[in-house]
């Protein structure tokens, strides 16, 4: 199990295509497609390794788009990591 501040991480199987309104995702082992805006395909990019923590992923998105409060960005990404991990896109590190 993981720490409740570490991230998961893409699973292995996943596609990730950037497109001009943030990004796809398509896991090509279940056939789940799943699209992202700009912000949630930044929260992407962000995951391990680029980042450890969601601290580490919220400050970059605050660095980014100055004009969101730090903590409506953290409810964001956690929704948005909720969202990835039950539909199977990402997993938790071993």
């Amino acid at each position: 199990m993981t720490k409740p501040s570490q991230l998961p991480v893409p699973h292995p199987a996943v596609l990730f295509r950037p497109i001009s309104e943030g990004a796809v995702l398509l896991h090509g082992d279940d056939e789940v497609y799943f699209g992202l805006d700009e912000v949630g395909a930044r929260i992407w990019q962000l995951l391990p390794p680029h980042s450890g923590t969601l601290d580490e992923v919220v400050a970059a998105l605050q660095a980014a788009y100055p004009e969101v409060d730090a903590e409506t960005l953290r409810v964001d990404a956690s929704d948005l990591l909720a969202e990835l991990r039950a539909a199977g896109l990402v997993t938790d590190a071993g």
